[in-house]
Order: structure tokens, then C-alpha cells, then sequence
């Protein structure tokens, strides 16, 4: 009953001028035909006193639900929506323009994003000294996993592993008798493919190290080419020499970088074979091109496995004259015969020889292959260590057309033999004046073939070297232990007192291994240096170096602003940090010498007289206001002071020759990003 009375009440509605439906759905039993027949029916015209009939059905009908598709057309051809509706969709046209024109131009404006590489500090692992897990007092690929929450507490991402290869390790890992396997002191295979994977996972990145310019004469390939089998014959440096009554006269004067001559005869060949470090490491031929290939497989290898990037050790080596002249001798002086030591003579047919380069590039070119994908570029870094001629390391940059080196790694530093201020601004202006336009520079303080810092320097100098470290412009590089300032093992007789294992905590054997022994001792120092004592101290060499991983992951002028040197003197070094569009300046004032006050207000640099210290390798004085007239340092002490200013440094004539930018970037308060063109 009701379902008739709603049908009666909506054909009543149809038959009412059809002047609303308010909604109400007509009724599913009403026939298809009818209701065609209804909506070609012509809309009644009420005729009204002094209104033109079709005036009263503009005026009187309005959309309703429902209506059918000639009405809707009736309303479309009116003025009032066909208008609106042109101007909502030429709206919707020029707002898509805007939008892509405004994506093309924050495209084109903004600057190149700093690689991985870029962005964080690198932190070398020796795998051997690191962390034990197994007791046998060998460090190894899952105490390097076990440890991964320290590295990322120093907000470092990038870890640099030193050589694991299977090794005779007579040379600590050079010696290689297999380029595509691990020794087993570190583990197996499958466990450096976990540790590669939770490295992954914590979103940090692996290098390793590449020492192509020798094996170890272990090395499959050495034995095959000492006895002259198929195309290894030539792999190796082979050349005739006398051998007589356990004699041997070699092919020329060339001496080895640990000393004597190069050359070393071989009893089943009848020749003598070239190596450029100790004779357990025949060179390889690299004017052989299946010995190139070798090396390229081993990259492919490599990269195969997840790794993200290369160190090239011994880069210079890779080739030697064919001539096999002597080499000239620095003192001419001095009797041919007694020769011995590598430094008596010019190197001129044993180092970087011409397609040595081309070689290195050739490496560069397998890695691109790799960096198709997002986010994961391969890095390649060089380890050319020409201490000799800083133009000749630039080399490795490349050129404006052929990369080569993302930087080849800079040693300045690691080698300085007296600290002072004027020391340490010789070596940073050396390089940021020498390095290419438009690449990247680096910085290097300690290694595993280098004293560390505190038994360099002493140990008042720690915190403001890993503050130089931090603050300069481009990639730091930071030697396992730096970050607690571990010294060398104490000992006259000790050697790779530089290695010695990490100091964990307090326990036996400084938490390194639960065995009995270490490899190396420990340094007796490690009850009060370790990680755990220092990270509950407020003031520890570990929480500034947190502190200063901390400001350089977090400050644009730290990443990628300009660095201007102010002044420096036998104590001090004094540098500023800047970035194009911010008036906020960072002034490292750092003291590499005595006790010292400074008046920076003499500089004419339109400093304000005041500045408040950001961080202070002294705690207690970070937060503090200084006199930029009266700036006193202590012996060892670092500063970071912050002011603001609207004439930076690199804009002013007088200092222009002593600021750099690597990668320009320019800061938009208005649109909180960076752009190029300043």
C-alpha cells in the first residue's frame, strides 16, 4: 500500500511542471518507454500577466536531480554556467603551466645534490683490530656488524674496510693470493655478504680497498707465469739478469720503496722479477691487456657483491718504463753501487708513467656501469700519495671532460711533521689552491700506516684537529680509535703500533676479545680511554666528536658553504664558514700552539664585536660570549664562533684569494631552498 502511494505521489510530481524533484528517485517499476516518452515531453508554459513565456522558464526551473539530458543541455547554453565553466577550466590550464614552468625552474636553479660520498665523514676500519668475536684474537667481519650502532653514533655513513683479501699477510693484506675471496681470519664469504647487508640496512655505505699493482707470489697467476704457462707468461715483470754463485746482478739501479733493489731472482724461471714493496709482491704487467681485464673482473666482482666503492692503493705504480734505464740518482755524487734507500733516487721510469691515467680512468669507467641506478653511485678514491708534488696528485681528478678519481685522498695533512698554525694553513692552502675548479677536496689525519694524533702531536691536540677535520670544506676521513684519541702501543720494539686493537671498554683486553690474547696488545691506557667510560663523560674526546659529526650533518654552511682563511700565525688558525643568502657565519679559531689572545677586530672585516661560541674543545666555554678583540685560546683549545653579519668575507676584495666553494650553493629564506645562481 505504501509503495503505491509513493508511485502515485512521484508520477504526480512528473505531471507538476517538472519544477523539482527534491531528490526523490523515480520509481523502478515505471516503464523505460514511458519514461523516455515523459522526458521529450514538452515542459509546460505558465503564462503569467506582463512575462514572455520562455522568460518564465528561465526564471522558474531549476536544476534538479535526476533531470533528463535535453534539460541539462538547456542550462549548459546559458550565459551564466557556459562562462563559468570556460574560466574554471583556463583556471585549470594556466595553474598546470605555472606548475610545470615552476618545476623546470627550481630544476634548472638548484644546485647539484651532494653525493653520499659528500655528505658524510668516512670512517677506516683495520677488520683486523676492530672487534673479535670468535676468541681467537683476530678481529672480523661480525664484530665490525656488532659495532655498527657506535658508527652510526658518530653520525658517520660511510665505513671504509682496509684490505681483506686472502693474503699470506707477510705485508698485513697486500701480499693477495686471491683478488675474489676473504681470508679466512676474518671470516667466510657469507659472513662479509651479512655484514655488507646490515650495513645496508642501516643506510650506510662500504669502499674498500683495490690494490691492483701487485699480488702476493702465492698468487695462482704468479705461479703460472713462473713457469711460463700460456698467457700468464707475461702477467708479471720478467726480465734477464746474472745470477752467479748466489749473486744476482739486476737489470738496473731501481730500488724498492722498502729498499734495495726491486729486482729478485727466481730459481724455476731463470729470471728476475720486478716488485716495487717487498719481493713476497711481484707487480703485475699492466702494459699486458689480459692482466687489465684481470682487474676489471675483480671490480666487477666486487661490485657485484653490493660494495659502493673503491680505494686505488699505489695508483702511481700501476707503470714502469720498458726502457728500464736507470733511474738518476739525487745525489750525483754518490757511488752507483752503494745506492739502497728509495729516496737516493729521482723516480722518473717507475711512477706515474704516461697511460698510467688512462689505465685509472679505465677502472672509473666498469664502476659508472654500476651507478645506473638511484642512490647508488660507486665512489672511487685514490691513493696516490705523491708527497713529492701536489699538482701531480690533482691529476687524478681528471679532467673538465674525463672523470676520473671522485678525489684522490689527501695526505697533507697525516704527513705535517711540526704542528703550529702557519703548518697547518700551508697544507690546507695548498690544496684548495691547487685542486681543480669545481671538485671536491678531503682531509686526512691518521691511517693505519701513520701515527695517530696523540703520539704525534700529544694528546692536548686531539680535539682540535677532529675539529679542523669536521669544519673544513669536503670529505673528512677518520683513522678507528681517532674518535676516543687512542694512542700507539708504548713500545720501542712493536710494529703496527698504529694498529692496536679498539678500546671498548674496561674490561680484559679492553672488550677487543674474549680470548686470551690479541694479535697485537692492547694499550695499556685502556681502563681510562675507551668507549664506554667516555661516552657517560660530558667533556670526552668521543662526545666532541659526536658534537662536531653532529654540526657538520646539520649546518648547510659546514656541507657546502665557503671557507675563507682570515689569519694565522705560529699558534693560530683562523677560518670562517659562509653561505651565500644566510647572514650567519661560523669562525673556527683553532690553536695549534701556546696560549694566546687575538685581535681579530684589527683584521678590517667589519666584525661585530661580539660572537658567541658555538662549541669549544673547553666545554665549559661553549654558550659564552667573547670580545672579537680579545679572542684568548688555550694550548690546544678549538673555538667555533657564531655571529651574524651582512658583509661575508668572500665578498670582500681584500680576502677574495683566500675563499674557496667546491660545489656553490646559494640559500632562499623566502622559499627555505637552495639555488646556483647567486
Amino acid at each position: 500500500m505504501v509503495d503505491e502511494e509513493t508511485k502515485a505521489i512521484s508520477v504526480e510530481l512528473r505531471e507538476k511542471e517538472g519544477l523539482e524533484n527534491n531528490g526523490f528517485v523515480q520509481s523502478e517499476d515505471t516503464d523505460e518507454k514511458e519514461t523516455e516518452n515523459a522526458s521529450q515531453e514538452k515542459l509546460p508554459e505558465p503564462c503569467l500577466l506582463g512575462v514572455e513565456p520562455g522568460a518564465m522558464q528561465e526564471l522558474s526551473v531549476q536544476p534538479y536531480a535526476g533531470m533528463p539530458k535535453e534539460v541539462l543541455l538547456q542550462f549548459s547554453t546559458q550565459a551564466r554556467y557556459r562562462i563559468t565553466r570556460e574560466i574554471l577550466f583556463w583556471l585549470i590550464i594556466a595553474s598546470s603551466l605555472v606548475l610545470v614552468a615552476a618545476t623546470i625552474a627550481i630544476i634548472a636553479l638548484s644546485p647539484k645534490c651532494l653525493g653520499w660520498w659528500q655528505v658524510s665523514p668516512i670512517y677506516q676500519i683495520y677488520p683486523r683490530s676492530y672487534k673479535d668475536t670468535n676468541k681467537d684474537g683476530n678481529g672480523d667481519f661480525k664484530g665490525i656488524q656488532e659495532k655498527l650502532n657506535h658508527i652510526q653514533n658518530l653520525n658517520v655513513k660511510t665505513i671504509w674496510i682496509t684490505s681483506f683479501y686472502k693474503s699470506a699477510l707477510k705485508d698485513i693484506g697486500d701480499g693477495i693470493e686471491d683478488f675474489q675471496d676473504v681470508d679466512p681470519m676474518f671470516g667466510t664469504m657469507k659472513d662479509f655478504e651479512n655484514l655488507l647487508a646490515a650495513i645496508h640496512d642501516k643506510g650506510f655505505k662500504v669502499i674498500m680497498d683495490l690494490i691492483p699493482n701487485h699480488t702476493g707470489d702465492m698468487h695462482k697467476w704468479f705461479q703460472l707465469s713462473r713457469n711460463r704457462t700460456g698467457k700468464y707468461t707475461d702477467y708479471y715483470i720478467w726480465h734477464d739478469c746474472a745470477h752467479i754463485n748466489e749473486t744476482t746482478t739486476p737489470p738496473n739501479n731501481w730500488v724498492s720503496v722498502f729498499g734495495n733493489s726491486s729486482w729478485q731472482y727466481d730459481d724455476e724461471r731463470k729470471q728476475c722479477y720486478f716488485h716495487q714493496f717487498g719481493k713476497e709482491q711481484p707487480d703485475l704487467n699492466f702494459w699486458n691487456p689480459n692482466v687489465q681485464e684481470e682487474i676489471q673482473e675483480v671490480i666487477r666482482f666486487w661490485l657485484g657483491k653490493g660494495i659502493d666503492g673503491f680505494s686505488i692503493n699505489d695508483a702511481k705504480f700501476l707503470l714502469e718504463a720498458t726502457h728500464l734505464r736507470d733511474e738518476p740518482q739525487v745525489n750525483k755524487s754518490q757511488n752507483p753501487d752503494s745506492i739502497s734507500a728509495y729516496s737516493e733516487l729521482y723516480h722518473d721510469y717507475t711512477t706515474t708513467q704516461v697511460g698510467m691515467h688512462d689505465i685509472v680512468r679505465s677502472f672509473r669507467h666498469t664502476m659508472d656501469k654500476f651507478s645506473s641506478e638511484p642512490g647508488r653511485y660507486r665512489f672511487m678514491g685514490t691513493g696516490a700519495n705523491n708527497q713529492e708534488s701536489v699538482e701531480k696528485t690533482m691529476m687524478y681528478y681528471g679532467t673538465s671532460f674525463i672523470q676520473e678519481a671522485d678525489f684522490p685522498f689527501n695526505l697533507l695533512l697525516m704527513n705535517i711533521e711540526e704542528l703550529s698554525g702557519n703548518g697547518i694553513f700551508e697544507k690546507v692552502d695548498a690544496w684548495m689552491k691547487t685542486m681543480p675548479q669545481g671538485k671536491w677536496p678531503n682531509w686526512v689525519v691518521g691511517g693505519p700506516n701513520s701515527a695517530r694524533i696523540a703520539s704525534r702531536f700529544g694528546k692536548e691536540y686531539i680535539n682540535v684537529l677532529n675539529m679542523l677535520l669536521l669544519t673544513l670544506p669536503g670529505t673528512p676521513t677518520t683513522y678507528y680509535g681517532e674518535e676516543i684519541g687512542m694512542e700507539d702501543i708504548p713500545s720501542q720494539t712493536a710494529i703496527f703500533s698504529e694498529r692496536s686493537p679498539m678500546q671498548w671498554d674496561g674490561s680484559r683486553h679492553a672488550g677487543f676479545t674474549e680470548g686470551n690474547s690479541s694479535w697485537i696488545p692492547v694499550n695499556t691506557d685502556y681502563p681510562n680511554i675507551n668507549v664506554d667510560v667516555q661516552s657517560t663523560e660530558w667533556n670526552s674526546t668521543l662526545t666532541m666528536y659526536q658534537e662536531l659529526g653532529s654540526l657538520r650533518a646539520n649546518e648547510l654552511l659546514i656541507q657546502r658553504g665557503w671557507m675563507c682563511y682570515i689569519w694565522n700565525d705560529s699558534n693560530i688558525f683562523v677560518y670562517v664558514r659562509e653561505l651565500d643568502g644566510l647572514d650567519q657565519v661560523f669562525m673556527m679559531v683553532l690553536n695549534f700552539g701556546m696560549e694566546t689572545t687575538t685581535d681579530l677586530q684589527a683584521l678590517d672585516l667589519d666584525l661585530p664585536s661580539k660572537a658567541t661560541i658555538k662549541l669549544s674543545t673547553n666545554f665549559n666555554n661553549s654558550g659564552t660570549v667573547v670580545n672579537t678583540k680579545t679572542i684568548k685560546t688555550e694550548k690546544g683549545e678549538g673555538l667555533i664562533l657564531e655571529y651574524r653579519t651582512s658583509k661575508p668575507v668572500h665578498n670582500q676584495e681584500t680576502f677574495k684569494e683566500n675563499c674557496f666553494v667546491a660545489e656553490k650553493a646559494c640559500y632562499s629564506s623566502t622559499f627555505n631552498l637552495l639555488y646556483m645562481y647567486c
